[in-house]
């Protein structure tokens, strides 16, 4: 198996639009959430426009600089999740966001994705300088908290969001 970051190009519009449909489906039947959010941020049918504001370049008053990558199946060349590295943390990444958001596609859920996504993200943090990375998942999402925690992370504590959600926050020591 041969996995791999990549930055999105036109050659993977038409395999972006497979597994972005794939989701949608997925959280409608299942009302489950799309994470990483920054990949449903904007239309993909206007492809170039997607690939234009998909990443924050600077800081706003409710964004921070991030990066967004998509996790790539070499072999079979297919799209198997994405993960979006926030450069920095804000008030609302700190308490419950984190500096990495990550998802595997639904049909490729289970397989050891999510974990390796996770530990290929955590590189991309060392290379911004990132020394200690905070991630964060739903109490309820046991895959998402155990990919964290074979990534070394550490729960340092639970909070309840304001949907009433106990969300788990772990750190990680690059």
């Amino acid at each position: 198996m041969a996995l791999k970051l990549i930055k999105l190009t036109k050659e993977y519009e038409k395999e972006l639009g497979e597994m972005i449909e794939e989701w949608r489906a997925d959280i409608v039947a299942n009302h489950t959430d799309g994470s990483p959010g920054a990949i449903f941020r904007c239309d993909y049918h206007d492809f170039d426009y997607y690939l234009a504001h998909l990443e924050h370049k600077e800081r706003t008053e409710t964004r921070v600089p991030d990066s967004v990558f998509f996790l790539l199946d070499d072999e079979r060349n297919r799209l198997l999740g994405a993960a979006n590295v926030r450069h920095e943390l804000n008030d609302y990444l700190l308490r419950e966001g984190g500096h990495i958001g990550d998802g595997i596609r639904p049909s490729e859920r289970r397989k050891g994705y999510a974990t390796a996504l996770v530990g290929l993200a955590l590189e991309e943090c060392r290379k911004l300088g990132i020394g200690r990375v905070l991630m964060t998942c739903d109490k309820d999402n046991i895959g998402s908290a155990k990919s964290i925690v074979k990534n070394g992370g550490v729960l340092e504590n639970e909070i309840v969001d304001e949907n009433g959600t106990t969300v788990q926050r772990y750190w990680i020591t690059l």
